[in-house]
This record gives C-alpha cells, structure tokens and sequence, in this order.
C-alpha cells in the first residue's frame, strides 16, 4: 500500500476534501478547509465564465475546521445537470460578512490584510485547492486583464466570478494507467523534458496532438528505443500559460510552469481533449503508453511556492492576487513575515507555500497521493526542495533535516520509497537548494531522498571547461565518479540517491555548455529575450582550432563520463541530438520552435545519436557501472574486497598525493565486473584532461583475456562508429600495453 491515511498535528483528518460524487452519483459533497475564515458559500456555475451563478449555499463549519455542505443532485437547478462548475467566497476578521454585502461592493471592508494576516475579499470567486480539473487559466486569450484578481485599493471590489477559473467535479473513469515499473532507481536513465516541447515541433505526430499528453504517448516507443527508462516532465499540474501563443513575443509567457495553480488538476492547455475529464483521462493514457514501454514517469512538482504570486509593488502590503489559498487561509497556507504583512520569499517568485503547517503539509500529501495512486505516476522531482525542510512558519527560515514535524519527513514517513533492488514504491528526488538562508542542502537531505547532485554538475564542468581557471582536483573527480560518497554516505544513503546531471531545463543544453562563453539570453524572438539566467556557467566553447569538432568532442567526453559514474544519470531532452537554444541559459518564458524538440537532423547529430543510444545501452548491460552500495577497495593492510583501483598513466596504483595535486589532469580505473555478475571480467575507463596525448599503461585485464576497446572520444574517432556495438569492440592488447590518449578525451575498454 502506498499511502497511510494521515491525520494531521492539529487533528485534522484531511481526506476527502473538494468535490465530489456520491451515493451513485446522486450526492454531491463539497468540503474545504479554513481555520480563520467567519463564513464561507458555495457558488454553482452552469458554464465556465460570462455568466451569474446558477446557485449559491452556505457552507457549515466542524470542529475540525473543515466547511462542507451535501447537495442533493435530483434538487440542482435543470442547468445543472451536466457539467457542474464550482468556487468559493470567503469571509473574515479583516473583511467580515454583513447581509447587505453584494457582489462588487465594499459593504464589511475593514482592511485588505490584518495584524494575523488575513486577507479575505468576497469579491474574489476562489479556486477549491481540491479541485481535480480547472476550467481555465485566470487570464486567457479571452481576458487578459489581471487586476480583476487583486486586492488593495484600485481592485478590491471588483466582482471577480465571471472570469475567475472553476473547479470541475469528475466522475470516476475507467481509465487504466497500466502496470507500473519496478525498476530500482539505480538502474534508471532519467530524460529530463518539457511535456509540450517534446512533441510540438515533430511532423510524425498528428498535427491536432503535437504538444500534448497523447502526442508525448506517441514517443514512448522513440524513447524506449533510445534506452530511456524514466521521463521526467517538467510540471504538468495546472500553470498559467493559456495566453503563450497570442503573439509572438515573451512578455509574461510561462513556458516552464514553475507557477501552480493547482495542485491536482493536469494542465488542460496539454490535452488533445478538451472535454470535463479529457485532461485527467488523456494524462493516464499517456502513462499507460510509457508504462507498456517499460519507462517511469516522474513529474516535476513545485510545492515551494505558488501561482499566487507575491506583492504587486515593493513595499504594498495591501495589493496581491487572491486566486484560492491566499483568499481562503493566508496564514495556514503561506510563511509571512513576522508582522504577517508581506509573504516570506526563499523562492524569487512571490513567497514561501508554508510547508510547516500541518493542514498545508496534507495537501502535498493528498495530492502527491492523488497522483500515485490515481494517475500513476511512479515519483517525483521536487522544485526548491529545501522549502520542503523549513521548520518555522512565520518570520524566518530554517532547514532542518532532523525535524520529524517536517514536510519532507512526512512524505517519506506517508509513502512508501522504493526498494533499493527494485519493487513497488515510488521514487523521490529532491532539488536542494532555494534562495538564501541555510537553503543549499546538496547532500544534506534526510534518509529516503534522492538528490539532484548540483556538485557533481560543477565539479565536471569546471574540470573540462576551466581549467586554469578553476582548480580542480582527481580527488574530486574520482568522488563523483563514484556516486559522491562524501555527500551521502555518512546518511546511509547509496550512490544512486546522487542523480548525476551536467545540463538540465534551467541552463545551457549540453551542445551550449561546450560551445557558448557566456549566456546570451537578449536575442530577439524566438531565442530570447529571457530575462536572468546564472552567469557563472562554466562553459566555454572549446578555443578557436577546428572548434565545431573540439565542441562536438567535449559533448562525448561529458556524457560518456555521465553514463560511466554511479549514480543514477540524469539527460535533457533534446541531448542526444545536441540540441541548442544558441546560448540562452534561462528560456522559461520561450514556447517557441527554439524550446521544443526537432528531429529533423543533420549528419553530425545523427552521429552523436547513435553515440547516446549505445552509451546507454552500454551503462545497460555492465551492472558494475550502476552499483548498489558505494564500491569497496583493499585497505592499506591489504584487507577487503577490491571492486574498483585507480591508475596513474605509468600504470602505477594512484596515491593520495597524486588524488589531490591540483596540477594533475589525467587518471584511469579498472572496475572488477565479475564482483558485479557480469560476464566482463573488467571495465577500464581513462580521462586525459589535458590538451596533449597522455600515454596510459593498461593494467591487468584478467586470466586469459586481453582488453577491447568500446570507444576513444578523441577527434579522430568521430562518425556513427564512435562507440562499439557489443561483439565489434577493437583489439587493444594484455597487460603493459601502452595506449596514447589524445588531449581531453575518455577512453573505454573492456576485459574479454
């Protein structure tokens, strides 16, 4: 089973909140949340927008501060009987009820927020938390106009029901989601990719499905074929980005979604089917298709923050967006400042979700369920994680991974992680870090969580593209090579909590990594422009001789060192073409034909294709390369199991001295594969760091074999024979066989 039902600190049993049938459909039972709220009403809608109210209730408040009401379906008004849409007004001490209150009027205004933080408005129709399907997007092509939203002085009474997005109340489907992986983490390739980019610009998907969850099913057996076995989506919860398309400009485009508006209900601008239901049944569809493929799917989640935004000028504390959880419980759902006046902000984008609530905290748990258990999906990456440790809710901000009360504690306590060696669970991964404060936790997670391995990323970076500039020792190199035991050992936790990566959405592509100096993210239209983006890239592009190829060779190096390292890799889409946004590291706001996909390539990135196709097949089939537990090695007393030796070039076993100069730049290593039951007696990888050959001398490869090479990254091996199908691996030779590497380039033999 993978959720325990939870009842939360303050004891509030929080399942079954929201909308929904009952009774064979003939009930229809509303309940919301809200600790401060004086009176909350329900109102029904027979269309989405443009139109009064059908009816209005008065919801009924427990002990347990839950507000529910149960109508009875035969009783709705006739234009009711299809599809039900639904909102919330609410009231408070800062605004609190009078009977002569009307629509669009002031009548009970006292503040816009009080001295607790209160921020109730009956003007502003609010979204259910709970609700599984939106309507739409609060601005849209239709109504483009935000401030019907906002509270404060110029806005407060403006009546905001006729454009405001509803909850839709679905029925329950039939839909399958198919059987569910269960691979272990550490045997996974992640494919880290934007749902709508993946297939908006590929002419062998239907034009009417380019874009969306059924489009993206149809890459499944593309992405099968490429190796991938887990596709990680960039978020698919509801964002607003219905208004991406109505020119061609970026002025307020939302490409990335890092702006929930809800935490259940799939993004409708991703669905073919844009019936009630046809978002949630096309997504499970979608699941289903990578699921007969073999392939997880992980989502990219952003429980840090929200839609809502912050401020809407430095300083006021009266003007904000009063879409849902600011209008219904500001303090329960949001950390605020010590006076309760402004949001607290370890995010950039508007304010911290209070993940030290409880009643906060289950709905991350609920909706985290929902989506497990009713859509299928098999884990998570979690967006500025570290907002996921605070232990204070008001004032400040601390991490604190011992904290059993916290939120990521919680989830990890509530479901169930997947086995080390494979089974049902679902995985975890976490982006540690956020802004300011002790936020940067690369390492410093609890148990249960895996981590993108932001040091792994720099560290690799830095060694190819910097050096001199950057002072990078073997040591280091040879820790993250093998599943960076310096940052999650001392936790138990394995190698494989380390997802490596190099490149992800938010940067340069892996072909821009090596080939751009520094962003350029001011281009006109459709590379830019895109405002931010870090500065400190550690790119370069790779010198002025013969550079197209020395750019090309540095991709090889870089994602052949990935696929070599334990851990559990982790590829962008677009990667195995050598995809590239021409230098701009920060394209959120592009959705455009410079962000999605293209599969129409030329002969240099079909070559580099097939380079990732069997890199990964390569990782595939030597399980020495995606070790369990951290590779073991004889101690200095001669004691132990000797899984994995490092060399010098002389053939010579490495020393501590030679680990940590700085000055060194060339190092190899021989994995015992049979300690991994693998018929490969061995695995040799070396990297030249260096801009000259460096002459390694190969070590033993074992009784009765001699050493096969997979593949040389160096220039003179480019083309689609670059790496070595299994059974065409070139002869290399025994024992003291001397092996000239060119200048920055990976080496990969095999003992047979």
């Amino acid at each position: 089973m993978l959720f325990l039902p939870f009842i939360g600190h303050a004891g509030v049993n929080t399942k079954g909140l929201g909308a929904s049938y009952t009774d064979n459909k003939q009930t229809i039972e509303f309940k919301i949340y809200s600790e401060n709220a004086t009176r909350i009403e329900l109102y029904l809608y027979a269309q989405a927008s443009g139109a009064d109210e059908i009816e209005r209730h008065l919801l009924t408040k427990n002990s347990e501060n839950i507000w529910s009401i149960s109508l009875s379906v035969q009783n709705l008004d006739s234009r009711l009987t299809s599809t039900v849409y639904y909102g919330y007004r609410a009231w408070g001490a800062n605004w609190p009820y009078q009977e002569d209150w009307q629509k669009g009027t002031s009548v009970g205004f006292i503040s816009d927020v009080d001295a607790q933080g209160n921020r109730f408005n009956p003007n502003k129709l609010l979204l259910d938390p709970y609700a599984k399907e939106m309507s739409h997007d609060y601005i849209t092509p239709q109504w483009n106009d935000g401030t019907v939203y906002a509270s404060g002085s110029q806005y407060r009474n403006i009546d905001s029901a006729p454009y405001a997005p509803k909850g839709i109340i679905l029925t329950d489907d039939a839909q399958s989601y198919g059987v569910k992986p269960t691979r272990a983490l550490k045997d996974d390739i992640i494919y880290e990719v934007h749902l709508r980019g993946l297939t908006k610009n590929d002419l062998s998907i239907p034009e009417q499905y380019r874009g969306t969850y059924k489009g993206a099913a149809l890459k499944a057996a593309y992405l099968a074929d490429l190796g991938i076995t887990a596709i990680e989506f960039l978020p698919v919860q509801e964002t607003q980005n219905d208004t991406n398309d109505i020119v061609e400009s970026t002025d307020g485009d939302n490409y990335w979604g890092y702006m929930t508006l809800n935490y259940f209900a799939p993004d409708r601008r991703y669905a073919s089917d844009q019936s009630d239901g046809g978002p949630t049944r096309e997504f499970k569809a979608m699941v289903k298709a990578f699921h007969d493929h073999g392939i997880k799917v992980l989502v990219d989640v952003v429980y840090n923050h929200t839609g809502e935004g912050g401020a809407w000028f430095a300083g006021d504390s009266s003007t904000y967006n009063l879409y849902s959880w600011r209008g219904l419980d500001n303090p329960t759902y949001y950390s605020l400042t010590s006076d309760r006046q402004h949001n607290w902000d370890n995010t950039g984008v508007g304010g911290n979700y209070n993940t030290y609530h409880p009643v906060a905290q289950d709905l991350i748990i609920d909706s985290l369920d929902y989506w497990i258990n009713d859509l299928g999906v098999d884990g998570f990456r979690f967006d500025l994680a570290s907002v996921l440790g605070n232990t204070c809710q008001h004032g400040c901000f601390n991490f604190d991974k011992m904290d059993a009360q916290n939120a990521l504690n919680r989830i990890i306590n509530e479901f169930t992680e997947r086995p080390e060696w494979g089974g049902y669970g679902t995985d975890f991964i976490a982006e540690p870090w956020a802004i300011g404060g002790n936020s940067y936790q690369v390492g410093g997670f609890p148990a249960g969580w895996s981590e993108w391995n932001g040091s792994y990323r720099d560290t690799l970076r830095k060694d190819q593209n910097q050096m001199g500039l950057e002072s990078i020792s073997l040591g280091q190199l040879a820790n993250i090579f093998t599943g960076s035991a310096s940052l999650y050992q001392d936790d138990g936790r394995k190698p494989w909590n380390s997802v490596n990566f190099i490149v992800a959405h938010d940067g340069f592509t892996l072909k821009d990594l090596y080939s751009c100096n520094s962003k350029h993210n001011t281009q006109a239209w459709p590379f830019g422009p895109s405002d931010g983006g870090e500065s400190n890239n550690h790119s370069w592009d790779q010198g002025w001789y013969n550079q197209a190829s020395a750019q090309r060779q540095a991709a090889r190096n870089g994602f052949a060192l990935l696929m070599l390292s334990a851990g559990t890799p982790m590829m962008t889409g677009g990667d195995e073409y050598l995809r590239s946004i021409q230098c701009n590291n920060n394209p959120y706001n592009l959705d455009s034909v410079a962000n999605w996909l293209n599969f129409s390539w030329d002969s240099a990135q079909s070559n580099f294709n097939i380079f990732v196709k069997r890199m990964l097949q390569f990782r595939k089939n030597h399980p020495a390369l995606r070790p369990a537990d951290f590779y073991q090695s004889i101690d200095t007393n001669g004691n132990g199991m000797e899984q994995l030796r490092w060399f010098m070039p002389n053939g010579n076993v490495a020393n501590a001295s030679y680990f940590n100069d700085t000055n060194n730049h060339a190092i190899a290593y021989r994995i015992d594969s049979s300690e991994f039951s693998e018929p490969t007696a061995a695995i040799y990888i070396a990297y030249n760091g260096w801009s000259d050959t460096v002459n390694f001398t190969l070590p033993w490869p074992g009784v009765g074999k001699n050493w096969y090479r997979v593949t040389d990254t160096s220039s003179w091996n480019e083309g689609p024979e670059t790496i070595k199908s299994p059974g065409q691996e070139d002869f290399i030779g025994g024992e003291y066989t001397s092996y000239g590497l060119n200048g920055r380039a990976v080496l990969v033999l095999i003992a047979k």
